[in-house]
């Protein structure tokens, strides 16, 4: 499910309803079913890392320790907050 935002919001979405998570909610917390910034195994970001020759985007020592991790969380959490806030005006 990590590489398939399709996959998971087909599994994730009917599950919030089930759990009755209001549907304005659920589509705040949309951004949150891409994990390809996460763990760095989708071919552009392979691609990224090897083509760069001044050496700035790496995978560090450990494989939650790279280039694209603190970019893509950053705007994962201030898309989920404006998310919510959006929500949160029309409910």
């Amino acid at each position: 499910m990590v590489n398939s935002q399709g996959a998971t919001t087909a599994v994730l979405m009917p599950l919030g309803l089930a759990l009755g998570i209001e549907p304005a909610y659920l589509v705040a917390m949309f951004v949150a079913v891409n994990g390809y910034f996460f763990i760095p195994n989708y071919g552009p970001i392979i691609a990224a890392i090897d083509f760069d020759v001044t050496g700035s985007t790496k995978i560090g020592k450990y494989i939650f320790n790279h280039s694209f991790m603190m970019p893509g969380m950053v705007a994962m959490i201030v898309s989920l907050v404006f998310g919510f806030v959006f929500a949160g005006m029309f409910l």
